[in-house]
């Protein structure tokens, strides 16, 4: 099950990166596929729901949030998560509490000892009545469809809403007291699928095309030859996943090194290379990194 919603255009993207690629007749079509033996079928749902059918056992195998997982309850097998979210750049969100900016609350505690339940608007009821609750604090929760910043303070005293800067909270002239859950992308497993070594074989395998995608989209390879007296200023520059690799060029030409590095790491390197007596360097992109 892959999800539906502010996730899917990433999830498909990575899927596609993955040589996944998910096929369907539409962009609305709930029903795909992918031509690849270990993966049956295809159905993409929001993925509040996606815990629950994997834990049913309708499904062996599902992407969705760790927060849907906590806020359902679901009995399923993490295999691993997927660092990636609907913004480029942001690999996890928060489940958080906000009060009005005005409030005297400073954290979750201060909300207890009212004298009337705290009015609490959400999307996540089971994570607000569970921190609510270890907190002592007497509360009426409402369950939120959308915009339920703007709840505050007509409808509700507080929020429990999901961010991934804070950014439209502060907007919306609230403050974060206090964080319920950091939530990254999960692949999650039925537990009976995952125990079957067949099933796990296709789950693991998969799993580690996703990862090695993701992985691959944060570095580059290095290429380039330096001489035999600028080599050992060159490798101690270099970063690496492990030692680069050196190999000598034919003829007494110097040497030809290789390694992977971070993307955001090469604007800088480049250049102090080529200063250090590198040449013909190259930046290679990459597909896949697995380790």
């Amino acid at each position: 099950m892959l999800p539906k919603g502010s996730l899917e255009e990433s999830t498909l993207q990575l899927f596609a990166d993955a040589d996944l690629k998910v096929n369907r007749s539409s962009a609305v079509d709930y029903r795909a596929s992918i031509r690849d033996d270990r993966v049956a079928d295809v159905t993409i749902l929001r993925p509040q729901e996606i815990p629950l059918y994997v834990a049913q056992g309708i499904y062996d195998l599902g992407i969705t949030g760790r927060d849907w997982v906590d806020e359902c309850a679901a009995d399923v097998v993490s295999l691993g998560e997927l660092p990636y979210s609907k913004t480029p750049g942001v690999d996890s969100i928060r489940i958080v509490l906000a009060v009005a900016d005005a409030s005297p609350c400073k954290r979750i505690g201060d909300l207890a000892g009212g004298d009337r339940p705290l009015r609490v608007a959400t999307e996540y009821p089971e994570l607000a009545r569970r921190a609510l609750a270890a907190a002592g604090v007497d509360a009426l929760i409402s369950r939120s469809h959308g915009a339920t910043e703007a709840k505050v303070p007509d409808i509700a005293d507080c929020v429990v809403e999901l961010t991934e800067t804070g950014r439209a909270l502060r907007a919306a002239g609230l403050r974060i007291i206090h964080t319920l859950l950091v939530s990254f992308t999960e692949l999650i497993a039925n537990p009976a699928s995952a125990a079957d070594p067949e099933k796990r074989r296709a789950m693991d395998q998969i799993a580690t095309l996703l990862v090695g995608t993701l992985e691959a989209r944060e570095k580059v390879l290095v290429k380039l030859n330096v001489s035999a007296e600028r080599r050992a200023a060159v490798l101690e520059r270099l970063p690496s996943l492990r030692a680069p690799t050196v190999s000598e060029l034919a003829g007494d030409g110097g040497y030809a090194i290789e390694t992977v590095v971070r993307k955001d790491e090469i604007n800088t390197l480049i250049p102090e290379l080529k200063e250090l007596g590198a040449s013909d360097i190259l930046e290679l992109a990459l597909a896949k990194i697995v380790h």
